[in-house]
């Protein structure tokens, strides 16, 4: 009986001794694991630095560009266009102005009635049409016609707070958000079409001479006075309810600037100087690119993947169409090399652009104890159910590091207007107010990133000068700001 009861207990034992082993064995797998995740994120920290230090090479690096543009096509790879936009609105603009903002899938027609000085903008209608899919491939006549059409709808509906004075056209601010190389204030040439649309007999052409062979199809007395893109009327917009605002920065899908140049510093510029002395340029910042940017094996990839690879790399670093794609390539490693999400790689974290910036941005700002909002957005979209309260931390860290990054190269790239401006220090104790128009869905919504920029900013720029350099929500830009810049190049003021 005794022997029975010795061999039991070394059974027992035995069994005791592998059950812990294997607990140790999974303890310690798990352990590496969170080790490797943790390797990871670390790297990703480091590689994604942006001190100080850094940010001024990237600001220097930035100023350099924006000379070598102005001083040739082709010279940088910043475009630098000249926009041909050399007044911008006063507030002392009066009268009746339309707006088109083709960009998309939908266009907008606006109508806004100016009250002149003091008077503001007194009213303003606006109406959204969806292009049809087959427009969008077909012939440009049809396009243009279509639009046409609806904006001839609009204007019939023109009520008695809306007043054209007698005897004078409409005049209409055309924003048309696809790559045009401008040749004045009111023509373009198409240089090639993107957002889905492929009009092959449109491309070369003057979509300002197109829109209007098809306006006057419809019978409608109404004249182009501006083509703009959304940045610039965005600066447009910010100059009509402050004087002081130098330049417009879009952060939302994509990324650009424009700011106000003297016509003199624009080497490249071989007309008569503007009696104003100065000129918008559109910069097209999304493509600027520099060795001091902190780059990571994930932007490789992206890049390398990307419909335009070798392009737009600041865009896609900063901007709000490749954050969260950024922060699920970093996911779908840790995923891969240290069985984050457990013991097999989730499928749909393997999409690519499955994980949107707004739903990063949601789990970014979630403050709840047990970080819920992180739980729900990784089980709807990633379909990951099983996280830890540990993981969900984690996922908020790398959209911390990814977010911080874009926000502060974001204003780097403003120290960088405001050097080639020679604004960034205020001498002699004089403040004088340069105000940054901002728009764009990921300033306005991304509160994080939006606060990250800012704060940055004033750190680079130090005590003194933070003062003079204001940030200032410009909403509507590429709608509103057309209509101005429409009044401001009006045909009916002196010169025009």
């Amino acid at each position: 009986m005794k022997k029975v009861a010795v061999g039991a207990a070394v059974v027992c034992a035995a069994t005791a001794c592998a059950v812990a082993t294997l607990f140790v064995r999974h303890r310690m797998k798990k352990l590496g694991r969170w080790a490797r995740a943790m390797s990871i994120l670390k790297e990703l920290e480091d590689k994604c630095a942006t001190p100080t230090g850094k940010l001024k090479q990237v600001a220097n690096a930035m100023t350099v560009e924006m000379h070598a543009g102005l001083a040739s096509e082709g010279g940088s790879k910043l475009k630098m266009l000249i926009t041909y936009v050399d007044n911008l609105p006063t507030g002392n603009e009066e009268g009746l102005f339309y707006a088109l903002d083709l960009g998309g899938t939908n266009f907008r027609v606006l109508r806004v009635q100016l009250g002149g000085k003091d008077g503001g903008i007194v009213n303003q209608e606006f109406t959204e049409v969806s292009i049809p899919s087959t427009l969008m491939l077909g012939t440009s006549d049809a396009l243009f016609d279509y639009v046409a059409a609806e904006l001839a709808k609009f204007v019939a509906q023109e009520g008695p707070d809306f007043q054209v004075p007698p005897g004078r056209q409409r005049e209409l601010g055309f924003t048309f958000s696809f790559p045009v190389m401008q040749t004045s204030i009111a023509s373009g040439n198409l240089i090639k079409w993107t957002k889905g649309f492929s009009i092959d007999d449109a491309v070369g052409q003057d979509v300002v001479a197109e829109l209007t062979k098809a306006i006057e199809r419809q019978g409608l007395d109404m004249r182009v006075s501006a083509l703009v893109n959304d940045t610039v009327g965005t600066l447009a917009g910010g100059r009509y309810t402050d004087k002081d605002v130098i330049a417009a920065v879009i952060l939302g899908t994509g990324t650009n600037a424009a700011y106000v140049e003297r016509a003199q510093a624009i080497p490249k510029w071989h007309g008569l100087l503007p009696k104003s002395g100065d000129m918008v340029i559109n910069m097209e910042w999304g493509n600027f690119r520099s060795s001091h940017l902190p780059l990571t094996e994930y932007d490789f990839t992206l890049d390398a993947e990307s419909l335009n690879p070798g392009e737009q790399i600041f865009e896609k670093i900063i901007s709000g169409m490749y954050l969260g794609e950024i922060v699920r390539r970093v996911l779908c490693k840790m995923a891969e090399e240290a069985s984050f999400f457990g013991d097999t790689v989730p499928e749909k974290l393997k999409i690519p652009f499955v994980l949107r910036t707004p739903d990063m941005s949601a789990m970014h700002h979630d403050t709840s104890a047990y970080l819920n909002v992180v739980g729900n957005k990784l089980k709807s979209i990633l379909e990951i159910s099983d996280n830890s309260l540990e993981v969900r931390r984690v996922v908020v860290e790398v959209c911390n590091i990814v977010a911080t990054r874009g926000a502060r190269l974001a204003a780097a790239g403003i120290l960088g207007i405001l050097k080639k401006l020679g604004i960034e220090n205020s001498r002699d104790g004089e403040i004088r107010r340069n105000v940054i128009a901002m728009d764009g869905g990921l300033y306005e919504h991304y509160n994080e990133y939006s606060k990250c920029l800012e704060n940055t900013l004033k750190e680079l720029l130090g005590e003194g000068s933070s003062e003079s350099v204001v940030i200032q929500h410009s909403n509507d830009g590429s709608g509103i700001g057309a209509a101005l810049l429409a009044a401001s190049h009006s045909q009916y003021l002196d010169g025009y």
